[in-house]
């Protein structure tokens, strides 16, 4: 159990004991099938039995509820997907607009649920705020963002600009340019809410069978250690983890984000920084920060991880002081005050990447296969939506959730975007990743001369644009 809380800052937080539930021990039949006890797999249960009450589901999670991602994430509840510029682009000016309402919604719809039922996980809708805050490229690259969602259809309502003395209003941040600001966005406790909704499914007749990974599956079965499951339908909620259940690993890779957490700060090293509200923020780099105040006003902040040769998982998340030095060098730029603070938990998860950057829900009706994914890093809020996604498909529904250009309705595996072999994403990837890295680094110097900074920019820009 202690090793258990060791997961992340959230878990550590829980007053439950995590205890797991008792492991599948012999053969059952059910409508249902959901391989994983994350955010994916509970809401798709949850939807399920909401509108089918008569379904027989079953949950089979190797660990327990909240190992995964779900207990590990920064707790973003974003009303966005990633890519939807690019998954939006083809419809009508009227379908865009209905489409980014769907997605500004899914904040709203959590906080429906979480009342609804009763899950107390520090819900705040205090909105996001993309700040321009440690060079002056940031500000250029924000403001050419602004305006292309403009073009996407996107109104001053959700989303304009802060110039910096209306952004000190929110959060103050060293040698501010300006920000962003969009009240899409919730922050919450991630592992609470993940345990809350386990606690809801068994409310409602889901069973739950912890410790139980599967070990293969096919068109109506999944076999596990000691029993198979018999079903209509296979849910395969896994995620960063998809490289574990074959043929799944083509197309999701798992890559990592990692988070470090103060310790709780003062009144007086709040009101240096600000986050009254709730309020999630980010860092305007490409290399993908963001954090959040907690309940009890400790700052957690993450910042990209890595990829692994082969897609393989990474087990140990025990940070090394290199790792930890370099979030927190992050966070000290943007907070010069803090850069002694004490870091009580450090910590990261796997999450699985779309080729092209694009989530998916997929529904294969000739095998009984429903699937939700490739959420980027994005999935608080996504993996809400994919839930009532895939409940709406497995119930044979025609509405405006299976009629998004990221569904894929009556469709095969095989007609997601797959991974190319190694060693092409490897070298790939670390190509991206570095070419970033060294555009912070030039863009960070003001002594860095003109030409560099283009250059430096340039290349980031090109590689960005490769990766999509």
């Amino acid at each position: 159990m202690h090793a258990l809380r060791t997961i992340s800052l959230w878990m550590d937080q829980l007053d439950e004991p995590l205890q797991a539930r008792p492991a599948l021990q012999q053969d059952i039949d059910v409508d249902v099938c959901i391989i994983g006890a994350g955010y994916t797999g509970l809401w798709t249960a949850y939807y399920l039995k909401r509108q089918a009450p008569h379904l027989r589901i079953a949950i089979l999670e190797a660990r327990i509820a909240g190992f995964g991602a779900s207990g590990r994430n920064g707790g973003w509840v974003m009303g966005n997907l990633l890519g939807e510029d690019r998954l939006l682009a083809t419809l009508s000016a009227r379908q865009r607009r209905e489409s980014i309402d769907l997605l500004h919604d899914i904040p709203d719809e959590v906080q429906r649920v979480v009342l609804q039922e009763g899950i107390d996980c520090d819900y705040r809708k205090g909105g996001v705020i993309y700040c321009a805050a440690r060079y002056p490229e940031q500000e250029r690259s924000l403001r050419a963002y602004l305006d292309d969602l403009y073009r996407q259809g996107m109104s001053e309502d959700d989303y304009h600009w802060l110039r910096p003395e209306a952004l000190a209003g929110q959060l103050q941040v060293s040698n501010a340019y300006g920000a962003i600001f969009s009240p899409h966005v919730a922050t919450i406790q991630p592992a609470r809410l993940v345990r809350g909704l386990a606690r809801v499914v068994e409310r409602l007749g889901v069973a739950l069978y912890e410790n139980t990974p599967a070990h293969d599956w096919h068109s109506g079965e999944v076999r596990c250690a000691q029993a198979k499951v018999r079903c209509q339908w296979v849910v395969p909620a896994v995620e960063g983890y998809a490289a574990s259940l074959p043929p799944l690993g083509r197309y999701q890779l798992p890559v990592q984000s990692l988070l470090v957490a103060t310790e709780p700060l003062p009144a007086s090293a709040w009101e240096r920084i600000g986050l009254s509200q709730g309020q999630a923020f980010s860092e305007g780099s490409r290399q993908v920060t963001y954090g959040q105040r907690t309940a009890d006003d400790r700052l957690v902040f993450g910042a990209r991880g890595g990829y692994r040769f082969g897609g393989r998982l990474r087990e140990d998340f025990h940070l090394s002081e290199t790792e930890i030095g370099l979030r927190r060098d992050l966070f000290g730029d943007l907070f010069p005050h803090l850069k002694q603070v004490r870091i009580t938990h450090s910590w990261g998860g796997n999450l699985g990447m779309a080729r092209r950057f694009r989530p998916h829900m997929l529904c294969d009706r000739q095998r009984g296969l429903a699937l939700s994914g490739g959420y980027g890093g994005e999935g608080v809020g996504a993996s809400n939506l994919g839930g009532r996604t895939l409940a709406a498909l497995i119930l044979g529904q025609q509405n405006h959730l299976t009629a998004q250009p990221w569904v894929h309705d009556n469709r095969p595996l095989s007609s997601l975007a797959g991974w190319p072999p190694e060693p092409c994403r490897w070298l790939g990837y670390n190509a991206i990743i570095c070419s970033f890295v060294h555009e912070d680094r030039v863009l960070a110097d003001p002594a860095s001369p003109a030409w560099r900074r283009h250059l430096a920019s340039g290349l980031a820009g090109f590689m960005e644009g490769f990766m999509h």
